[in-house]
């Protein structure tokens, strides 16, 4: 915003205008005065600039135990000598600091292993916020005594996939993770038993794109397997079983239906469940054909 000075300039007898920077002649353009300090803000929101136009720093996240509040002593290549052993021993002080207790060295080592695994298994970024949030609440019903950290990393990404109704199996998340499968289901039903997770089976329907592309489906196919699993879904006849199976069952139907090279066990591969587990599906939508 600009604002009108009363004085005139030096040098024409013309009109003076000030703003935040300098005071200028409207007429000859000379520059009066100057400001070596600009009082404006330094940065621009392009979000909320009309609600919030103050600068607060990076964003909070649910992902770092101290919230993304903590600074950190950067790098730098100017700096040599007695100054770059000064600064290097001020850094490796600044992050003993960060750590003030066990709880904490604990949350940092759990709440990294989590984002390595929603970025290995390409998850989106609430799965993390979520599964970062869900491991405090287990943390804070002392579930972590006597079992692995990084069992509860992937139960944790396991059981906030289930809520969310993205299609992980526990399977996919063991091989991604540290843990074994063993260590994974024990704190998953830790977690359960203590805190009532909201975890409901996931619609086989939620597998069906991943399948189709990992087994090479065409598209046709992969659209008369999700009907064939919104049938199954309507009729009530996918409760209890196992939703990655089901997925696998119906896109094997629908292979064989529409005369596509694809075995059995192939099918059951993909789903990680046994061609027994395939052919109870297979078998019922058969007979309900």
């Amino acid at each position: 915003m600009t604002a009108t000075v009363t004085q005139s300039c030096p040098e024409c007898e013309g009109r003076l205008r000030a703003d935040d920077c300098e005071t200028v002649c409207t007429q000859c353009g000379l520059v009066v005065d100057e400001h070596a300090i600009d009082p404006g803000p330094e940065w621009r929101s392009f979000e909320d600039d009309s609600e919030n136009p103050e600068r607060t720093g990076a964003p909070l996240t649910r992902s770092r135990h101290d919230k993304g509040l903590s600074t950190e002593i950067g790098h730098s290549n100017r700096l040599t000598g007695r100054k770059r052993r000064r600064v290097a021993r001020m850094r490796r002080q600044h992050k003993r600091t960060q750590i003030r207790s066990k709880a904490e060295r604990n949350q940092v080592y759990a709440f990294t292993e989590i984002r390595r695994l929603v970025s290995r298994l390409d998850l989106p970024e609430h799965v993390q916020e979520q599964s970062c949030a869900l491991f405090e609440s287990a943390q804070s019903a002392d579930l972590l005594q006597g079992r692995s950290i990084e069992g509860f990393a992937a139960a944790v990404v396991y059981a906030t996939c289930r809520t969310a109704s993205v299609s992980r199996t526990a399977s996919e998340i063991t091989d991604a993770a540290k843990s074994t499968r063993a260590e994974l289901d024990a704190a998953y039903d830790a977690m359960n038993r203590e805190l009532g997770l909201p975890t409901g089976p996931i619609d086989p329907r939620e597998y069906l794109a991943r399948f189709a592309s990992k087994l090479d489906i065409p598209t046709d196919i992969e659209q008369h397997a999700r009907e064939l699993a919104t049938g199954l879904r309507e009729r009530g006849e996918d409760t209890g079983r196992n939703p990655g199976g089901v997925a696998a069952a119906c896109l094997y139907t629908a292979a064989q239906r529409a005369g596509h090279n694809l075995t059995q066990q192939e099918a059951a591969d993909v789903a990680d469940v046994t061609p027994v587990t395939l052919r109870h599906t297979y078998k019922r939508l058969e007979a309900d054909d």
